[in-house]
């Protein structure tokens, strides 16, 4: 039985995991954000207005709608200052989130944290090594 394909796909998600751990633990300690949490200012940061129905973050940041609500209502709570809510005037129902300011010195900011660690950590020997050879077996 052949599991290359497979092989390569748990190598790969391995990897990933690691430098996923890594990121998390570093936007925990310096931004007390998730990284879920910065994921959902990053989507918003490139959004025309900066703004997105509520509805529409689950599938960009791989949250149920019931946990992107949860960490929307965190986000707000901690008077972080970084998104706010607002009613559609559409669908009264609808619920946008935006992005203030604030959220957005702190999206770029958090950017170049991401940039440095992902550099560092994909730049690690091990994961360096594995990373070309599953490279070159694709």
């Amino acid at each position: 039985m052949n599991n290359e394909l497979l092989d390569n796909w748990l190598s790969l998600t391995h990897i990933q995991m690691k430098i996923n751990n890594e990121l998390e633990a570093v936007f925990q300690e310096k931004y007390d954000l998730t990284l879920k949490e910065f994921y959902v200012l990053y989507y918003l940061s490139l959004a025309f207005n900066k703004r997105l129905r509520l509805q529409d973050l689950p599938d960009l940041v791989g949250l149920s709608q019931s946990a992107v609500s949860r960490l929307v209502t965190r986000l707000e709570a901690r008077s972080c200052q970084t998104l706010q809510r607002s009613a559609c005037e559409d669908d009264l129902r609808g619920v946008y989130t935006s992005l203030t300011t604030k959220g957005e010195e702190a999206v770029k900011e958090c950017i170049e944290t991401f940039n440095q660690v992902f550099l560092a950590a994909s730049s690690e020997n091990s994961k360096k090594q594995e990373l070309l050879k599953l490279i070159n077996k694709l």
